[in-house]
């Protein structure tokens, strides 16, 4: 058996590789870094985070065994998922062109936690991970760690193999989402001011990532439910 600490970090190499891949979430901690600050993407992050716990949870004890056992709930939620996911998009492109995102710091304190755990919190895809290899980090066996980075999981199929069924592996998980969403929005912070233009064109790219990954939400609600 690992030595817990060796756990520990294999589980924070594991939270890293899911966190850090460029996604709605992201999208949402990287609009708000660039645009109220390292605070604000920090609470984002926190919320997407907020909602991984709360999944682990309900997984643990398979609440949400019921959504996939329903398509049409499955379906109703990606449809929600993706009409946020447009609203938000249409927010940062409406602060793109405002061309004064300053002014976005006047938003209400902790706006971007909820906006960022409501996202989460309505991915199927999420709940989808937690019902199976996230509530078997608690359970013995093994896991693939690099093998379930989104993007290059193909590539890196064992790679990096280890044991499951330890708390510690939880907490190094959970450690790694935190050690990511702290460096995260303090790296565009900084660069932000560097870089005069570089906040309008990260909330371009977000509003342009929220914009994507809602219309492939509403298809794939739309190609369930009709």
């Amino acid at each position: 058996m690992a030595h817990p600490l060796v756990t520990v970090l294999l589980g924070g190499v594991f939270g890293l590789a899911l966190a850090a891949p460029p996604g709605p979430m992201n999208a949402v901690i990287a609009e708000e870094s660039v645009i109220r600050g390292w605070v604000a993407g920090f609470r984002a992050g926190l919320g997407a985070m907020s909602a991984d716990a709360m999944f682990l949870v309900l997984a643990y004890l398979g609440v949400v065994a019921f959504v996939e056992r329903f398509p049409t709930v499955r379906a109703v939620m990606v449809g929600v998922g993706g009409l946020l996911m447009l609203y938000f998009a249409y927010g940062a492109a409406s602060e793109v062109r405002s061309h004064d995102l300053g002014a976005g710091a006047e938003t209400a304190e902790g706006a971007g936690f909820w906006k960022a755990f409501t996202l989460a919190a309505t991915n199927p895809y999420q709940i989808l991970f937690w019902l199976t290899i996230g509530v078997g980090l608690l359970e013995p066996g093994t896991v693939d760690v690099l093998g379930q980075m989104p993007y290059l999981g193909d590539r890196l199929a064992g790679a990096l193999v280890v044991s499951t069924g330890s708390p510690a592996l939880v907490v190094g998980f959970f450690g790694g989402i935190l050690v990511w969403i702290t460096g995260f929005p303090a790296a565009l912070v900084l660069a932000e001011r560097r870089v005069e233009s570089f906040a309008p064109a990260v909330a371009a790219v977000s509003a342009l990532v929220l914009a994507g990954f809602g219309v492939l939400f509403l298809s794939d609600a739309a190609g369930t439910l009709l």
